[in-house]
């Protein structure tokens, strides 16, 4: 039985062929009408040569078609990606990013994570509206995307809340980086109709290489409600077993 394919091949060529051979013919017998013959033969060449060109053009538009297929299936796949791990609101890395993020930075170093939550919050939303409030998000995160640059991961992973995985083997840096988020958050003038100084209240926690992140998280949530209990817009630090009841200053 033929294939398919053969048969889609035979087809194609099977005119071209049939006046090949009458050619053949024509040139093996001296009496024939070789000029008959030799005519047929171009005839249906030049057919052969149109159908070809035919034939590449669609298959030059069919390669055109598929590579920008891929490019948009590309573009798609990186914007699935970033809506997957980023914040929708803000540009931030989300909750699960975040993690996945301090996780890989903790199995190849030292690490500081510090958590953040913006004081008093609710009035905000209470007072002005939720639009207002999302607009206070969003100059917090632009505020530490400004002040830290890319040696920082910032991640949104609650409401007012925001989560910043900082590469460090000293306690004392992230200490000063924490106390600096402090301030610049503290002095940030925010857009109307918002006329009071927002703030914001830092836990820090450093562990070394190795660690887990449930438990350098865990030690920051608690340094993060200990700023809070000691009045807000305050750093505290966890590190090891211990709570830092006052701010550690940097040498």
């Amino acid at each position: 039985m033929q294939r398919p394919a053969a048969r889609a091949e035979a087809d194609l060529f099977a005119l071209e062929s049939a006046a090949l051979a009458q050619a053949r013919a024509a040139h093996d017998d001296a009496q024939a009408d070789t000029r008959a013959a030799l005519a047929a033969l171009i005839n249906h060449y030049e057919r052969l040569m149109r159908e070809s060109r035919r034939l590449i053009r669609r298959s030059d538009r069919a390669e055109l078609d598929m590579n920008q297929m891929n490019r948009q299936l590309h573009e798609l796949a990186q914007q699935l990606e970033y809506r997957a791990t980023h914040d929708t609101l803000t540009g931030a890395l989300n909750r699960g990013a975040i993690i996945e993020c301090a996780t890989r930075a903790l199995a190849q170093g030292d690490l500081a994570l510090i958590v953040l939550d913006i004081d008093h919050f609710k009035w905000v939303n209470d007072d002005f509206g939720h639009p207002a409030g999302d607009m206070v998000i969003q100059t917090v995160v632009a505020c530490l995307q400004r002040l830290l640059g890319a040696q920082a991961s910032i991640g949104r992973v609650g409401g007012e809340e925001f989560s910043v995985v900082w590469p460090t083997s000293e306690l004392a840096e992230a200490l000063t980086v924490a106390q600096s988020i402090c301030d610049a958050i503290a002095d940030q003038v925010f857009a109307a109709p918002i006329n009071r100084q927002i703030t914001a209240s830092v836990g820090v926690s450093w562990a070394a290489c190795g660690s887990s992140f449930e438990s350098i998280y865990s030690h920051a949530d608690e340094a993060l409600y200990a700023a809070k209990r000691a009045g807000r817009n305050c750093v505290r630090s966890h590190v090891g077993e211990e709570l830092n009841p006052l701010l550690f200053a940097a040498a």
